[in-house]
């Protein structure tokens, strides 16, 4: 499940995490059963996913405590379901001090000790350092990618297809994948908008590009918010907790809102976007608790903002797709 986990560690220990973000085309009827009303698509679709044996081929579920909505996931999994596959979880720390580091280490040992049980297999030295090697070249390859957004002759759809295949391909497919694309002249485009948010499906982008804008960032739980920073210390331990602790302003990593106010601000002026557009599921609590004060910090930077709740669903609903034009339009 979504955000924030030790990629490099299940490696090491011969796992391979395939991200599951509440498919959209899931009934939600299953998923309903165990969850208030007000719980998020990402959690309710995922467990109707998993309850239709969406998950037959893996050997556990992973929850890392990115909001109180999964934390809660994982109690209902791992209490009173009982699946077939062993229920991990991972508490990650609201924010970056000393002692958050010397937490989430912990954590990770914890965990670590889990998947030797899932798994059957002991890392070496020689697992680690190949585990961390790869997923460090493929977190380049993603903060890359980024950096030449403006040189790749491609869609948003065909960036962002990309970025987000780093949820299900190795390491090495990525790589792969992200070095292919083709450098020159991006298609036309409108004004430029930032996406902020949990996560956007594809059709959006065709959409947006449909109505005269396009994607200039984004602060996207599935995109930027991963781009991690590398680092090589000696103990594995620490160096996980290092990646997942550098990692952008993220409220659902409690970060600071002057801190994200700050960060937006910048990469916005920096990228030549417009507006931010905040796009969520309904009911994200960590998204929604910034929301008032965004739109009044950046407002007053000369940002309007604009802010939508939605339901996953094969199809973007004409209500919101109306939104986001007139907003679009009050840009151009």
């Amino acid at each position: 499940m979504p955000i924030h986990y030790p990629r490099a560690m299940l490696r090491a220990h011969r796992l391979h995490p395939m991200e599951l973000w509440g498919p959209p085309h899931v009934e939600r009827h299953e998923g309903s059963r165990h969850f208030q009303a007000y719980t998020c698509d990402i959690v309710v679709k995922a467990m109707s996913f998993i309850r239709s044996g969406g998950l037959g081929a893996s050997k556990a579920i992973l929850v890392p405590h990115t909001c109180d909505a999964l934390q809660g996931m994982g109690s209902v999994l791992g209490d009173f379901l009982d699946p077939d596959q062993r229920v991990l979880t991972l508490y990650l720390p609201r924010g970056r001090r000393g002692s958050d580091h010397e937490f989430l280490q912990s954590e990770l040992r914890r965990l670590a000790t889990t998947l030797v049980e899932v798994s059957g297999y002991e890392p070496s030295r020689a697992d680690w350092d190949e585990a961390f090697e790869a997923e460090d070249a493929a977190d380049r390859a993603l903060a890359d990618l980024y950096q030449r957004r403006d040189r790749l002759a491609i869609s948003d759809r065909d960036f962002y297809t990309v970025v987000r295949s780093r949820e299900y391909l190795t390491a090495e497919q990525f790589c792969q994948q992200a070095a292919a694309l083709p450098e020159g002249d991006p298609p036309e485009r409108g004004v430029g908008l930032m996406i902020s948010g949990i996560v956007a499906e594809p059709a959006l982008f065709d959409q947006i590009e449909a109505m005269g804008a396009h994607i200039a960032g984004d602060d996207l739980a599935c995109g930027f918010r991963r781009v991690y920073s590398v680092s090589a210390q000696a103990d594995p331990f620490e160096r996980a907790a290092y990646r997942l602790l550098t990692s952008p302003a993220d409220p659902t990593c409690g970060t600071p809102i002057q801190a994200r106010v700050e960060t937006l601000e910048a990469r916005m002026r920096a990228l030549g976007a417009r507006g931010l557009l905040i796009y969520d599921p309904k009911f994200c609590e960590p998204e929604l608790f910034d929301v008032p004060l965004l739109r009044k910090h950046l407002g007053a930077c000369g940002f309007p903002v604009l802010h939508v709740e939605f339901e996953m669903g094969d199809r973007l609903p004409h209500q919101t797709l109306s939104r986001i034009e007139a907003f679009v339009e009050t840009l151009s």
